[in-house]
């Protein structure tokens, strides 16, 4: 704050004593009221007065206010403390064993009030009543979780003793949330830091979305995200904070473990991350909870009438706050209280240990206790818990406030020892070297006091529910007018997509479960035609008429639109389609997302969140619109798109096409529809989509549409039978495809050479099927091999093979091993280029003419025409052999 030199003290004190005379008598709700009034009145004068967005470095409710928490608070303290045993005792065990395990003790440590209050008296499970609250639980803390459902009954010791041992037991553990792997336990992937606030922020907004839209009623329901101090540092933790307080989503509670480190050393040595991070969130419209300071410290604050103490702890920085805690009560008297004397004075009469206990309020349960309260009685905002911690809390020597207690993982046996004194867990010193995982006797207050809490709050938690009610899918004929193509007008695929995408919000049964989502750039793809018709969902409806009202396709905003308009936010945008693709599992209903994006900035710029969709198991449609290398034409570099499907591909569950007509497009998401709302297969649709126009042809009659899902039909078989004659096989996808037919044209008409062009939808499909394949038959050598789906068809085809595709030459290659014919590969390697869709391919050698000669060049390679025949079809097409190499230039 700017430092103001005082021309009166004496009107100055006058205020002050003013102001002390209302605190006194009327209370600090009417001492706000008054300076809020007076600054409102100066502002509107014309005075200019700068925003602090900070208060004292003290706890947000004063003693005072504090809601009292009606457990029992021995008890509490009691299973508090076997858990903390537990989620240590786990990783020590599992570190024992070999230290490849890894696995993390202390920001659970720091965290286990937080967690433990919010179990026992804030987190709702689904009832009939009550839709259960979605808890966003911080990754490194997943042991505390563990040990919490131990004592609860639902893990076993056996589960425990398999911590980080997947594959050596079935009954193991994975490292961190992961639903994947535990697809009745854990609700969201949290470990891959910044996530999970993103994520939050967006599944709440999300459950206003279904509410508002009458879809499913989420009153009461809450959004609980716990995360680190040091995560706020990744740009995803605030990136959408604002969007949070515009919505006004008070559903959502962040709770911030502010243990003062992050995994090196201090989140803010020389600053406060409290104070930081409370102008962040208030200054975008957060109700902001601090919780400081634990009980320990109230009378000293009572002792405190001239604001000394207050003002020594807004002096101190974090790197001495984690001194403090780490070189106990003597030093933190001579250097903390120690720099005033009348401080020093205040604590003569309590001792070392007295000033070491003095606690943080993320550890007193009552303070803890008294801020959820607030938060979720807290209306008009979302709320975040700013709550002080000790990294490490509880480890003694073994790591408590000290740099390394991050990759702390072993105790010995006195570190075990101290752990077990300090928080009273009943086993002898002849067993702790062991440090054995501790249950209390199912009639012990302990665990009758722990069920009876879960039971009040409808359930345990963290749990998942796997399937919703299926959805009754419309048959491919619905798509009639897709399959029918476009005759002689020229069509995108990316507006066949839209013509779907329409066809599917009119249909009676699926209409009003399809959530349209775009990032701004509904124009882009032609779906403006969807604003009128759908609405743009706004929580507040529309509180302007729209520059375009008097157009058809105006733009119109309603609290019960349907499509989510996510503005330039690509990592947003996927948030919302994870919420929505996961509706199944969260809210018991089937929603089915359609997120439509610039292809380039897909996944390239949300490959992390694309991650977390496959192991979240997210349900719905990816659309990367134009796509490819070269059919984006003038955009350029940053904008054309030669390799998300090498990055979609890295996802197991993420199914893969690039469609190059219509009714490919439509048997696709036809059959997408069927798999993942009927049949509920937890996969996710990953389909590119093209800006380029051309005429889209109706769906061959007859076509088993069989080849299309596998990945690769015979589009065009040449039907020249006479003997002698030269032939290749010609394959494409995606615009590049249409170059692939060309050039059967020019091998044909210039060089007698005919050709069997296949339509490749999807590359990926087919190396995953060949990689099954390859994988069978060397696990069963005994037995008469299987012969993988594209080798099939290309079996007993003559010519050298010759694939095409707007995508890098790795894309393709894949395929590789699964064919036995001669194998030339043409892609889009290196940095794209703005100019016209001719010159690009031209430049990237993926066009007709270089379709044509590499098809020369593979039938010269097996004897079958003269090398010279190559020569003469590149002087021809006018290809120079000493053009750059695209991809180094």
């Amino acid at each position: 704050m700017a430092e103001y030199h005082d021309i009166d003290p004496q009107e100055t004190q006058e205020w002050l004593d003013a102001l002390e005379a209302v605190l006194a008598r009327e209370g600090s709700e009417r001492a706000h009221f008054l300076l809020e009034s007076l600054i409102e009145k100066a502002r509107r004068s014309g005075t200019y007065l700068p925003f602090s967005a900070n208060t004292a470095y003290v706890n947000t409710i004063p003693r005072h206010l504090e809601e009292h928490s009606p457990g029992d608070a021995a008890l509490e303290w009691n299973i508090r403390s076997l858990i903390r045993w537990n989620a240590l005792a786990m990783v020590v065990r599992a570190n024992r064993k070999t230290t490849e395990l890894g696995g993390h003790i202390a920001s659970f440590a720091s965290s286990a009030t937080l967690y433990d209050v919010g179990f026992n008296h804030f987190f709702h499970a689904p009832t009939s009543q009550h839709g259960g609250d979605l808890v966003y639980i911080q990754g490194h803390t997943a042991p505390g979780v563990y040990a919490r459902a131990f004592l609860e009954g639902r893990l076993t010791e056996e589960n425990l003793e398999f911590f980080r041992q997947e594959i050596t037991s079935e009954h193991g553990l994975s490292s961190y949330p992961h639903p994947w792997l535990m697809p009745d336990f854990w609700q969201f992937p949290t470990v891959s830091m910044g996530l999970s606030p993103l994520m939050a922020i967006y599944q709440a907004r999300f459950m206003k979305y279904l509410h508002d839209r009458g879809l499913s009623n989420n009153e009461g329901r809450k959004v609980w995200a716990f995360m680190g101090d040091g995560e706020m540092d990744e740009p995803e933790s605030l990136g959408a904070i604002s969007l949070a307080g515009r919505e006004k989503l008070d559903n959502l509670v962040f709770v911030v473990n502010c243990n003062l480190q992050r995994l090196d050393g201090p989140v803010r040595g020389n600053g406060k991350i409290i104070q930081e991070l409370e102008a962040d969130f208030r200054g975008s419209g957060w109700n902001v909870i601090k919780v400081i300071w634990g009980s320990y410290w109230d009378p000293l604050f009572a002792m405190d009438t001239d604001g000394l103490l207050v003002k020594l702890m807004e002096e101190t920085v974090d790197g001495e706050y984690q001194n403090y805690k780490a070189k106990g009560g003597a030093y933190t008297r001579e250097h903390f209280f120690g720099k005033y004397p009348k401080l020093k004075e205040m604590v003569a009469n309590m001792s070392d240990d007295d000033i070491w206990r003095l606690n943080r309020g993320g550890h007193d349960p009552h303070k803890v206790y008294a801020a959820y309260a607030a938060a979720t009685k807290h209306t008009g905002q979302p709320t975040v818990i700013l709550a002080k911690t000790i990294k490490g809390y509880g480890m003694g020597g073994a790591g408590e406030a000290q740099n390394i207690t991050h990759q702390q993982k072993k105790m010995g046996t006195e570190e075990l020892k101290e752990f077990r004194d300090r928080f009273n867990i009943p086993i002898p010193d002849d067993k702790i070297a062991d440090a054995p995982f501790y249950r209390p006797a199912e009639d012990s207050p302990e665990m009758q006091y722990l069920k009876a809490r879960r039971e009040a709050l409808g359930g345990y938690l963290p749990a998942r529910r796997r399937n919703a009610a299926p959805l009754e899918v419309p048959e491919l004929n619905a798509f009639e007018s897709v399959l029918q193509g476009s005759g002689e007008r020229e069509q995108s695929t990316t507006m066949a997509f839209v013509r779907l995408l329409t066809i599917l919000t009119r249909d009676k049964n699926l209409g009003k479960y399809i959530v349209p989502i775009v990032p701004d750039e509904s124009r882009t793809f032609g779906m403006e035609g969807m604003f009128r018709q759908l609405g743009i969902y706004s929580s507040e409806g529309q509180k302007y008429s729209p520059q375009d009202a008097d157009q058809i396709m105006f733009y119109r905003e309603d609290k019960q639109g349907q499509i989510l308009q996510e503005g330039i936010n690509e990592a947003g945008a996927f948030s919302s389609w994870i919420a929505a693709g996961t509706a199944y599992s969260n809210h018991g209903i089937n929603m089915i997302p359609f997120y439509i994006f610039y292809s380039m900035f897909g996944f390239q710029r949300i490959g992390d969140l694309a991650w977390a969709a496959g192991d979240i198991q997210a349900r719905g449609f990816l659309v990367g619109g134009t796509s490819g290398r070269t059919t984006l034409a003038g955009e350029g570099l940053q904008h054309q798109d030669g390799h998300s499907h090498l990055m979609a591909e890295t996802i197991p569950n993420c199914v893969t096409y690039d469609p190059t007509y219509g009714y490919e497009l439509a048997v696709i998401v036809q059959d997408g529809l069927r798999r993942m709302y009927k049949d509920q297969e937890n996969i996710f649709y990953y389909i590119t989509t093209l800006n380029e126009n051309y005429p889209q042809p109706a769906m061959p009659a007859n076509l088993d549409t069989t080849g299309i899902l596998k990945g690769m039909y015979l589009l065009k078989e040449s039907d020249v039978k006479k003997k002698g004659t030269k032939k290749v096989q010609l394959m494409g996808c995606g615009s590049i495809l249409r170059e692939v037919i060309a050039g059967a044209e020019l091998l044909a008409q210039d060089f007698g050479i005919h050709a069997d062009i296949w339509s490749v939808p999807s590359v990926t499909e087919l190396r995953r099927e060949g990689l099954d394949t390859q994988r069978w038959n060397l696990l069963h050598p005994d037995q008469k091999p299987k012969q993988a789906y594209i080798s099939q068809c290309l079996e007993g085809r003559a010519g050298p093979v010759v694939i095409a595709t707007d995508y890098m030459k790795l894309f393709s290659d894949q395929l590789r091993p699964f064919i036995t014919q001669p194998y030339y590969v043409l892609g889009t390697d290196g940095f794209g280029r703005s100019d016209r869709r001719t010159a690009l391919r031209a430049f990237f050698e993926v066009d007709r003419y270089y379709v044509a000669i590499t098809a020369l060049k593979g039938l010269a390679d097996m004897g079958d025409i003269p090398v010279n025949k190559v020569t003469e079809a590149m002087q021809k097409y006018g290809i120079n052999p000493d053009k750059p190499n695209p991809t180094t230039v």
